[in-house]
């Protein structure tokens, strides 16, 4: 990928993050706290906020292995043919895996930073 292709995908996921962010606000944070979510979580599984939102985080990085593993499954009987069926591994499945990824590491930033800075 030449580095002008680069850069304008890397604006878009920038846009796309910040737009997730803001609209999952309303559903996922109060209007006071905008981890409120992962704070709850944490009380019901008696654990840290930051551990709560691992644990979410999880099944993102999930199905980000189970398309990476759809990419490179091998055929053994047909030795590096791939046998990764039409429409298993679609561009919008990947953007949308990858932006809950970066949304996620960002919100466990956030956590991180609320705990030990103020």
């Amino acid at each position: 990928m030449n580095v002008e292709k680069f850069n304008k995908l890397l604006e878009k996921r920038i846009e796309k993050t910040r737009a997730v962010l803001d609209s999952k606000n309303k559903e996922y944070a109060s209007d006071i706290d905008k981890l409120h979510n992962f704070k709850r979580a944490s009380g019901m599984l008696q654990c840290s906020p930051e551990k709560a939102l691992v644990g979410m985080w999880t099944k993102h990085i999930i199905s980000l292995l189970d398309i990476v593993d759809k990419i490179n499954k091998e055929d053994v009987k047909n030795g590096n043919t791939l046998i990764c069926k039409p429409g298993d591994v679609t561009i919008p499945l990947v953007e949308e895996k990858i932006g809950d990824a970066i949304n996620y590491l960002i919100l466990l930033e956030a956590l991180i930073k609320e705990r030990y800075e103020e």
